[in-house]
This record gives C-alpha cells, sequence and structure tokens, in this order.
C-alpha cells in the first residue's frame, strides 16, 4: 500500500510539473497586472513603474501598473489574494504590508505567507530624514534638541500606518527619548507634497522621491535611515552617525504573485525580473534611490519574510505601536 500511495504522489508531482510547464509554454499572451499597495507618486510607484516598462520590454506583453492606495496597503494586497492565481497578477510589497501589518492590526484581509506565491526579494535600502526648511534645524541633534522643546508639536508624516516611515520614525522618537505626531496619509506622495507645502515638518522618505526636492531647497535633508551612508549620498550622514548610536531603519521590497501560481510562471518571472534588476538602467534607479538590488530566488523570499514577520512582531510590541 506505502508502494502505491508513493507512485501515485510520483505521479500526480510529474503531472503537476508537467501542467506548470505547460501553463508557462506560451505564457504570457495578454497583459499583465502588477499592483502596487500604494497610489502614484511615492518612492514605491517611482520603482514599480520602470520595472514594469522593462518587463514589458521583455515579456513582449504590456505590464500595467495598478495603484490600489490606502488602509496602510491592505486594499491592494487584498486584491491581489483574491486575484486569479494565473500569472496575470503580480503584486509588489514592501516591509509595511509583507511583514508588519499582521503585527500592526488587530485584523487584516490576507496572510502574507498563506496567500501569495514569492517571486523574488527586489531589493532593500533605507530612507533620508527630511524636515521643512522654515523648521530651525540642520542636524539631526538640533532636531532632537527642538522636539524635546516642543515635546508632541512637530508633526511628521509617512505614507500610512506601520509603514517603513513609520516605523523608523517611531524608533527615532523612541531611541532620542522625544514625541513627534505622527500624520498618515495613503502613500508617500502625498506624506511628501504636505512636507513641502509645510502642513507637515518631518519625514522619512525615499531618496528618488525627495531627492529632487532636496536640490530644489523645497525641503532640507539631514541624514540617512541606514547603519552606513549609501554610495549615492556619500556626504550625507547616518542617524546614527548624526546623534543617535545604533539606529539603523530600512525598507525592502518583494515581488509576488496570488497562491497557487504555477511553479513554471513564477519561474519565468523570477528570471525576467532578475534580468531587469542586472540592466544598468534600472540598477542605476535602484542605487541612487538608496535601494540594494538583490533578485533571491522565490524560496529565499519566502523564507526572509517568515523571518522578518517574527522580527517585527517583537519591534512593534516592545514600542508599544498599534492599529486599531
Amino acid at each position: 500500500m506505502a508502494v502505491i500511495f508513493a507512485l501515485l504522489a510520483a505521479l500526480l508531482g510529474a503531472a503537476s510539473d508537467a501542467w506548470a510547464q505547460g501553463a508557462a509554454a506560451g505564457y504570457p499572451n495578454k497583459p499583465i497586472r502588477l499592483v502596487l499597495p500604494y497610489p502614484p507618486g511615492g518612492g514605491s510607484d517611482t520603482i514599480a513603474r520602470p520595472l514594469a516598462q522593462k518587463l514589458s520590454e521583455n515579456l513582449g506583453q504590456q505590464v500595467i501598473v495598478d495603484n490600489r492606495g490606502g488602509a496602510s496597503g491592505n486594499i491592494g494586497m487584498e486584491i491581489a489574494a483574491r486575484a486569479a492565481p494565473d500569472g496575470y497578477t503580480m503584486l509588489m510589497a514592501l516591509t509595511a504590508q509583507l511583514a508588519v501589518n499582521v503585527s500592526l492590526f488587530r485584523k487584516i484581509p490576507y496572510d502574507p505567507v498563506r496567500d501569495y506565491e514569492p517571486i523574488t526579494l527586489l531589493g532593500s535600502g533605507g530612507y533620508i530624514l527630511v524636515v521643512h526648511p522654515s523648521l530651525p534645524v540642520r542636524s539631526v541633534r538640533e532636531l532632537i534638541a527642538l522636539a524635546r522643546a516642543r515635546p508632541g508639536q512637530l508633526a511628521y508624516s509617512s505614507s500610512g500606518n506601520g509603514s517603513g516611515g513609520h516605523l523608523a520614525a517611531e524608533l527615532l522618537n523612541t531611541m532620542a527619548g522625544i514625541k513627534m505626531l505622527h500624520v498618515p496619509y495613503k502613500g508617500g506622495g502625498p506624506a511628501l507634497m504636505d512636507l513641502i507645502a509645510g502642513q507637515v515638518q518631518v519625514l522619512f522618505s525615499t531618496q528618488l522621491a525627495s531627492w529632487p526636492h532636496v536640490q530644489s531647497g523645497r525641503v532640507r535633508a539631514l541624514a540617512v535611515s541606514t547603519a552606513k551612508r549609501p554610495a549615492s549620498l556619500p556626504d550625507l550622514p547616518t542617524v546614527a552617525e548624526a546623534g543617535v548610536p545604533g539606529y539603523d531603519s530600512g525598507v525592502w521590497y518583494g515581488v509576488l504573485a496570488p497562491a497557487g501560481t504555477p511553479r513554471g510562471i513564477i519561474a519565468k518571472l523570477n528570471g525576467e525580473i532578475v534580468r531587469v534588476l542586472n540592466h544598468p538602467d534600472y540598477r542605476s534607479l535602484l542605487v541612487n534611490n538608496t535601494i540594494e538590488p538583490i533578485g533571491s530566488p522565490p524560496e529565499e523570499l519566502g523564507a526572509f519574510i517568515r523571518s522578518e514577520i517574527k522580527k517585527y512582531a517583537k519591534l512593534i510590541k516592545d514600542a508599544g505601536v498599534r492599529v486599531d
């Protein structure tokens, strides 16, 4: 009987592999949707759109970015989770959606492990701490001193509750012993625009989104959030160097598909995305946004997500961050 079950399992496995390869053979033959759980204009959008463009060129079918911002990314995540697992829906999600929200919210409409097939870890990087130029500070130490003098009066924006920028600012609050007021938005674009308008005073933003405004003088850069200075900004100190020893906060970007997407299609998409990551133009885009290109195998992204969920569960509990 055991031999029969073993033979059946082998036959089913072979049939499954053959079906997966067959599903990938003519793939793609129509446009592919890349769901992004953020609105247009933010840092993640400026990374997703060039990726979609180059994938379109390589695959011979249009890859369309579908911006679905709101609810800290939960709306877009649910849309991707419920999509048909046929290879025509992909998802680009960040640390917040894949590792943070499950601990931050009492209930979310998706499971970051069960509901998706990992494709690849696109890259990881950090943020730039920027302030409105009207704020009388030119360093992290001066910002901390002002925040201590005005507890709860300085407002910082973020792309949503539990986003990387939110946690980066809360980590600064905790480690520096200060209290800045959190003002969440539906994406990085609106959060940055209100900083420029002076509605808020502080923001942890991506380099790609904020640096043109730093150069124009509309915002002022104080530091980078990572432990080391990125190659693209060698003269900008880290938060740790600038007054908060041990500070380190970053973000990573994963590409996934709905659970049940055939393995052959996952493998094809992984290979095509890695190919884009090796293109000099796209690689430079990431590096200039303080993001290190990675391009991991699917199984490594899956293991990484599980480990990050555990890490952020502890951080959120220790920091007392909660969204109801």
